[in-house]
């Protein structure tokens, strides 16, 4: 069991009866896995205490000498009105009950007979307190139009105002205690993205990535939660799962949409209890650990017997991220490029190629069906290659299958040309054979240049002169 304290800020306990301090803390433990609590059974030292300490509750006993828990309520709501502060009293009064609630308490309990109500009103307080904190973080990231944490995302190259959009929203979900469900093609950048997530969330904690594809469901289960000694054959020692493994910290599941209906079971009721089971131990173990789920499945469309439980699509896309294709944002090209070429460079040991200028404009004719992954093995397979100064267009050309549509375009049966009486002049025949090849392109000048046998700088030149020349005609 780690022994990392929960929550990361301590839950201040006062009341002046030390039993039961002792009781509570224990029950805290037993029924919700926190840890880290600070006992104090002298009212007088509360306010000291928040001076000094950041609390992340405070559990009010009503009834105390020195001061009473309804005097010191407004003060703590006064100097620090982002803490919830739950009332317990050892009597039910209704009206003592309104005024606690009206002095800015967030839940009142009787302490003698509420003990399982008392925890769900804590775990409430927590989730309404993730979701204030959450609010605020949208509300400044989103009106100041700003990145808070560039430095999470500086695996990320884009300069796409989507991609930005996307770097502000997963700042502000980052805190989320809710599962945050990360989705996009193959080869988008998807675990990129977790591990941004993981930088903004926790940096100090550990990140574990498990590829959930294949795992049939023991071995998923021993994987995720662990095994006891002896809790089957082979099992010689403990084993700690890695929801274990990354307590303080990430555990990112990727390929989740490919997960056993009976997985998928035991995973859906480790969001709705956020507890586990060691395979061969009864006792339950708390998640203590941030859950980040990736898919390139549209999940929300998978139901029925063979496809995506809803119920568990529905836990774990509290918050979700969608990453877009490569070829929906294709001005990273340049960007990307540029970091390819130093990465594959550097992994190579050879220096650095300068690419050719169209080499962006022509791999925007590709589709990318393996998005920015594809194009990082493009690069680096091309760097493997070169030999000159300026790196070579033609690897690119056969990767994305240039040559050949052209080929295919040349190889079509072709009308015989039909003239008019008058045949045109060559300067005329030009200009119709320039238009055909930039309607075959459908507009690229570097794909027309190439049908016509000339560069894309001579093609540029003609349409320069080609434009002039009518306008001169017309008189514009």
């Amino acid at each position: 069991m780690s022994d990392e304290l929960y929550p990361a800020n301590p839950i201040l306990l006062v009341d002046d009866e030390a039993p039961w301090l002792r009781s509570l803390s224990l029950a805290l433990r037993n029924d919700t896995g926190i840890t880290n609590v600070i006992k104090c059974s002298d009212s007088r030292e509360v306010l000291p205490i928040l001076s000094r300490t950041a609390v992340s509750m405070i559990l009010l006993d009503l009834t105390m000498p020195h001061f009473t828990g309804q005097e010191l309520l407004p003060m703590i709501v006064k100097d620090h009105p982002e803490i919830p502060v739950i009332v317990l009293s050892g009597i039910n009064q209704v009206d003592t009950a309104v005024r606690c609630m009206q002095l800015g308490a967030c839940d009142y309990f009787i302490k003698s007979v509420e003990k399982d109500r008392l925890i769900a009103g804590i775990q409430r307080a927590f989730s309404m307190q993730d979701v204030r904190k959450e609010n605020q973080r949208l509300k400044s990231i989103f009106l100041e139009d700003n990145i808070e944490h560039p430095e999470a995302f500086d695996k990320i190259t884009t300069c796409n105002k989507k991609m930005r959009a996307i770097m502000q929203y997963c700042e502000a979900v980052a805190q989320s205690s809710e599962p945050i469900l990360i989705t996009g093609e193959s080869g988008v950048g998807k675990e990129l993205m977790a591990r941004a997530v993981h930088r903004i969330r926790c940096p100090e904690g550990p990140l574990v990535a498990v590829n959930v594809a294949g795992l049939d469901d023991n071995v998923f289960s021993d994987t995720l939660f662990g095994h006891v000694k002896g809790a089957f054959t082979c099992a010689e020692r403990d084993r700690r799962g890695m929801i274990e493994v990354a307590a303080g910290g990430t555990l990112f599941l990727d390929e989740i949409g490919d997960l056993s209906h009976l997985s998928q079971l035991k995973l859906l009721r480790l969001l709705q209890e956020g507890e586990y089971y060691q395979i061969g131990c009864d006792a339950p173990r708390k998640v203590k650990t941030r859950l980040v789920f990736a898919t390139n499945h549209d999940l929300s469309g998978r139901s029925g017997t063979n496809g995506f439980r809803q119920d568990l699509y529905y836990r774990l896309s509290a918050h979700q991220i969608h990453i877009p294709p490569l070829r929906e944002r294709f001005e990273d090209l340049p960007m990307l490029i540029d970091q390819f070429l130093d990465e594959a460079a550097t992994a190579l040991g050879k220096n650095k190629p300068t690419p050719p200028k169209e080499l962006a404009t022509l791999l925007s004719l590709h589709s990318f069906p393996g998005n920015v992954r594809e194009l990082r093995a493009m690069i680096f397979d091309a760097v493997s290659q070169h030999r000159s100064h300026i790196l070579s267009m033609d690897i690119f050309k056969e990767k994305i299958g240039f040559n050949k549509e052209l080929s295919e375009i040349e190889q079509e049966p072709q009308e015989s040309v039909l003239f008019p009486e008058r045949l045109p002049t060559l300067e005329e025949a030009g200009q119709h054979v320039v238009k055909e090849a930039l309607q075959r392109s459908r507009g690229n000048q570097t794909m027309a240049a190439s049908m016509l046998g000339i560069s894309r700088q001579a093609l540029q030149k003609r349409l320069k002169k080609d434009f002039s020349s009518q306008h001169r005609l017309t008189g514009t």
